[in-house]
């Protein structure tokens, strides 16, 4: 099996060619109390200098204004006659701040403008693509992107049809003169993905979920495709860099290698021919200063089984650096080679100036499902610390399947997140319980990380437990990193999964030889009473020190109340479990904010202030309902806000400030 994938590519340019390159610029946050990029800044730090709201008056903040969804206000009963299943609720979005004006999609891909000052809207632009076809995943939309050159100011945003739409940032309306009368088609060239098909279930082939990134003019949009396939063939995620004036395309990357590509031969009997996804579903982030553009990519189809895409994949699985304006692959790293976990990398890069050894280093660290961080020269490629190829268990009964004999694993920082399971994982809080969770796990394969799937059945062994679970380890929201200190901070999820896979019908259309029935379906090993299997914490958040490689603190996200008063542990003197939620964190110059699910008034939701050094908490607000979205901050007329999307029947977006 070749190993080309298992180890930095780094292809000459300028820079390396003069020898050791330039210092690149740090990524230094959010500027002039706005928030222009999704993270803040196009570098993903979610970190602003702000310190109005501080540890001290934390606790004092009051709910200034409430804007509701413009989801809301459709006449969904009337669109249920054509759509039945569409729904709102997922309102993960944030917003970016500009001018006083902040800029928000809906999970309908609606985008609003509104003041930043009251919440009053100022325009809504629906481009009314729900009453299309299902969304390729979920009715979703996390984000805008915005761009300006002199008095020429566009918002860009991707729906769930897969368009990228430019409309004029002041009116809403769409920018006449970009692509077809404001919007492109991200489906053109891509093999496959023919615009008006759909899935098996109705379902859109490709999407757009999260926010584009737009740099150097040049404007990059992520984009989401079925993993609930049953066929082999698929539409392949690939990239196209497109004029953020014209619309037109410079450039696509394409992530499926074809025929003579560099990495074509990983995928073994030119599976390349007809394997997709291997999309990036999640965020971007870029490099202003060098104009790198970095791809943290999806698995390929299909998600669970590669038996029919031997080989190690490229560039799924995969950091990888573009140069902007021209497509040119600078560098990659595959983190799994051969991927059946749904290990993919769920959220954007953090790019940071650290310094390692004494030496200054332009840094990359990605966080991952599989709860490592790798941590990059962002300009070489070069691992800051040794990353290792270390032997790892192939044997599975999954006819077809040849598996990777080795895995990366990185030397530093240590994981964030539990991996693996063995039986001194599970949870011993007295002898009765603990006797309990080894009953529960005696059907089940257990084992380290990267552990080979395997078949469940009715009776018997039922199937490989997954640690971390299917959805990670970190996920979408991601990490914050602080440019004046280097640490990243990375909210995660103690959970694990069990995958039950069929071979579906070629009547349906399906070819796969198996693909999963689901995380669901009644083979997980599950505690009498609604006891938790695993020991806590269930969530957590922890601090790595980018400077040195380790972890600078750890703390359990939450007390866990509601599993604490469980009838068999009420009495017992537990630490903090967590598993009060892992919301997507904030930085600012003084604290940690994050939102958690309980410990409230009413043990209801609340938005928690942390020390950034230590982790304690410092002070805490009553959110009106659970947090969907990750947090942001702006200042405007003197004063500072936190602004974040909730749910409720109407999902809402609200902004926090001090009396």
């Amino acid at each position: 099996m070749s190993k080309l994938s298992c180890s930095v590519i780094v292809l000459l340019c300028p820079t390396l060619i003069a020898g050791a390159p330039a210092l690149a610029s740090g990524q230094q946050g959010a500027t002039n109390g706005e928030w222009r990029s999704y993270g803040g800044d196009l570098g993903s730090t979610k970190y602003s200098p702000l310190d109005q709201i501080n540890g001290s008056n934390f606790s004092s903040l009051q709910l200034d204004w409430r804007w509701q969804s413009a989801d809301g206000s459709l006449d969904l009963d009337t669109i249920r006659e054509e759509v039945p299943r569409i729904q709102f609720r997922m309102f993960q979005a944030t917003p970016l701040m500009v001018d006083g004006v902040l800029y928000i999609s809906t999970a309908l891909h609606q985008v609003a403008a509104i003041d930043a000052a009251s919440g009053e809207t100022l325009w809504v632009h629906d481009p009314e693509m729900y009453l299309n076809a299902r969304p390729t995943h979920f009715y979703n939309s996390r984000g805008v992107a915005y761009w300006e050159d002199g008095n020429d100011r566009r918002i860009f945003f991707g729906t769930h049809e897969a368009y990228l739409l430019a409309l004029d940032a002041s009116t809403g309306t769409p920018i006449a003169d970009f692509g077809d009368n404001g919007r492109v088609d991200l489906m053109a060239g891509i093999p496959r993905a023919e615009r008006g098909e759909t899935g098996r279930r109705g379902q859109n082939l490709m999407g757009v979920a999260s926010a584009p990134i737009v740099a150097h003019d040049v404007v990059v949009t992520p984009n989401v495709i079925s993993d609930g396939a049953i066929a082999k063939e698929a539409p392949p995620g690939w990239l196209k860099g497109v004029d953020a004036r014209t619309g037109d395309t410079k450039w696509m990357f394409r992530t499926v290698p074809q025929a003579d590509d560099f990495g074509a031969d990983t995928w073994l009997n030119e599976s390349w021919r007809y394997s997709g996804n291997t999309n990036v579903w999640s965020f971007l982030s870029v490099d202003d200063e060098n104009g790198y553009v970095y791809l943290p990519t999806g698995t390929p189809t299909g998600d669970y089984y590669g038996g029919h895409r031997l080989g190690d994949n490229l560039f799924a699985e995969s950091i990888v650096a573009l140069d902007i304006l021209t497509g040119q692959r600078m560098w990659h790293f595959q983190a799994v080679h051969h991927g059946v976990w749904d290990y993919d990398f769920p959220a954007a890069p953090n790019l940071a100036d650290i310094r390692v050894g004494g030496l200054e280093v332009p840094a990359l660290a990605q966080v991952s499902k599989q709860g490592f961080t790798y941590v990059f020269d962002r300009v070489t490629g070069e691992p800051v610390w040794p990353i290792e190829e270390r032997p790892v268990a192939t044997d599975t009964d999954m006819e077809g399947e040849v598996l990777s004999p080795t895995q990366p694993f990185p030397t530093k920082p240590p994981p964030f997140e539990y991996q693996g399971v063995t039986i001194d994982d599970l949870i011993d809080f007295t002898p009765e319980i603990r006797a309990m969770a080894v009953e529960a796990v005696k059907n089940f394969r257990l084992g380290p990380l990267f552990s080979p799937p395997t078949l469940s059945y009715d009776s018997g062994m039922q199937g490989t437990i997954q640690r971390p679970h299917v959805g990670g380890g970190a996920n979408w929201s991601g990490a914050a990193v602080d440019p004046e200190t280097g640490l990243l901070y990375v909210p995660s999820m103690n959970r694990l999964s069990v995958l039950k896979y069929y071979t579906p019908d070629p009547a349906d259309g399906g070819n796969l030889r198996y693909t999963f029935q689901g995380l669901a379906a009644g083979i997980q090993p599950r505690m009498p009473e609604g006891l938790p299997l695993l020991k806590p914490p269930y969530t957590r958040m922890t601090a790595i020190d980018l400077n040195t490689g380790e972890h600078a603190w750890m703390q359990p996200l939450g007390d866990g109340d509601r599993i604490r008063n469980h009838p068999r542990l009420r009495d017992l003197d537990l630490p903090p479990l967590g598993g009060d939620g892992k919301g997507g964190p904030l930085l600012t110059r003084t604290l940690l904010v994050s939102a958690l699910t309980a410990g409230g008034t009413n043990d209801g939701p609340r938005l928690v202030a942390r020390d950034k050094a230590t982790g304690e908490p410092l002070g805490s607000v009553d959110l009106p309902a659970s947090a969907i979205g990750t947090p942001m901050t702006y200042m405007l007329d003197g004063a500072q806000y936190i602004a974040l999307t909730v749910g409720g029947d109407v999902p809402e977006l609200v902004a926090f400030r001090l009396p």
